[in-house]
């Protein structure tokens, strides 16, 4: 596993996200009113790995040499606390990966509806997830196509590469189905899943035909200054009308080869974050540099040039209301009965079961990936670190005054 995945003592960035957070949120909380889980992301990223959340002091076995580790945030949107977090749930989903073709498909929102998830993005972002997967399952129950159940993981990203927002969701399916009488497995053909154009019309209908139930019962109205206020019909009709006049963007990839390809996506995708830490390149306290890709122009990679209020602002954006899933599982992989489900399609493709799940300490997995034993001291070499203390989190300190008014705009 290369060390742009894993945190390894001698391939930390020398700018991380954290680093300019701490020194620009001060000025940015005095300029902008902050919802309370951008104020929540905000602190978590300051604190972490400081000594604000406390800690441990280990201690050499050889040479008494002292080295203190503070404790990381654990926020997902923390690019620094994510590396582990993806690796141990990529591992836990091998077990259910059947050994057969999965594809990639990809639904992307509109930008017309930026705005509204600007002030309803838990709404928004739930009739993606709800309009996705009933369009796949509806396709692949069709015998035209399949006729049975598949399978489907679904993870939601927020952003561009130039930290825009840009909704979509990336979708891992099943190569094939299950019989709808539970019977047999329906093989699927190598060379085509269904087809994008009538996935991206079905999905359409349907994300539509959702908002318009959710503007009936009076969920997309706006009560803050600045908010697109959706319970005026004049303006909600004029947004169905550019929703309706514009073909919303489907594709499938190639099939992923196997389970191990799927592996290797998943733990790519599921916990990244709007920008890592490997993407800044500078920051002289003003202004932020980082790389990025033009999709629209050939996949140049380029350099962007932000302020730094600019810079939060757009990663900000893409932090997710609480509580919000943003991995979710449906049919043959939806989380209720999917063993008892997945156990029956290994039957019937004469598959073995997988093995048991090896429980593993941090220290042992980042060995095993990383070649790093971070229990050796780094002075002698020959000892191990051994906790003798836990340290106590510092009192936090009094929060720095908002501005008031609306929040930042999309």
């Amino acid at each position: 596993m290369s060390c742009a995945s894993h945190e390894r003592p001698d391939c930390r960035p020398a700018l991380e996200l954290a680093d300019i957070v701490r020194a620009s949120e001060r000025d940015y909380r005095a300029a902008h009113r902050l919802p309370g889980h951008h104020d929540r992301v905000l602190r978590a990223l300051v604190n972490c790995r400081t000594a604000a959340l406390g800690g441990f002091k280990y201690q050499c076995d050889t040479c008494d040499h002292v080295t203190i580790q503070y404790a990381s945030c654990r926020n997902r949107h923390c690019p620094r606390c994510q590396t582990l977090a993806g690796t141990r749930w990529v591992e836990r989903q091998c077990k259910d990966l059947l050994d057969i073709d999965y594809w990639h498909t990809v639904f992307t929102l509109p930008h017309e509806l930026n705005r509204v998830a600007q002030w309803h993005p838990r709404l928004v972002y739930n009739l993606l997830f709800q309009a996705a997967s009933r369009t796949l399952l509806e396709f692949g129950r069709n015998p035209r196509w399949l006729g049975g159940n598949i399978g489907i993981t679904m993870v939601l990203h927020t952003w561009g590469q130039n930290l825009s927002r840009h909704i979509h969701v990336h979708c891992i399916v099943t190569g094939g189905a299950q019989s709808l009488d539970g019977q047999r497995w329906i093989a699927g053909n190598k060379q085509f899943l269904f087809p994008t154009r009538a996935l991206s019309r079905v999905f359409r209908g349907k994300y539509i035909d959702a908002l318009e139930k959710a503007q009936r019962a009076g969920k997309l109205s706006c009560l803050e200054e600045g908010g697109l206020d959706l319970d005026n019909s004049d303006t909600f009709d004029t947004l169905l009308t550019q929703l309706r006049s514009q073909d919303w963007v489907v594709y499938a990839k190639p099939p992923f080869a196997g389970a191990e390809k799927v592996v290797s996506y998943l733990g790519r995708y599921t916990h990244r974050v709007a920008i890592s830490n490997h993407r800044l390149i500078g920051f002289d306290g003003k202004r932020v540099r980082f790389r990025w890709r033009d999709y629209a122009h050939g996949n140049k990679q380029k350099v962007m040039d932000l302020s730094a209020d600019e810079f939060i602002r757009r990663f900000l954006l893409h932090v997710l209301p609480r509580g919000l899933m943003r991995i979710r599982h449906y049919g043959l992989q939806a989380n209720r009965d999917r063993h008892k489900r997945l156990t029956q399609c290994r039957k019937l493709l004469g598959q073995a079961e997988p093995a048991a799940e090896n429980k593993e300490t941090v220290e042992q997995m980042m060995l095993r990936l990383t070649g790093v034993d971070i229990t050796a001291c780094p002075a002698c070499k020959t000892g191990k670190l051994r906790q003798t203390q836990s340290l106590l989190p510092l009192r936090p300190s009094k929060p720095t005054p908002q501005a008031t008014g609306p929040p930042a705009d999309a």
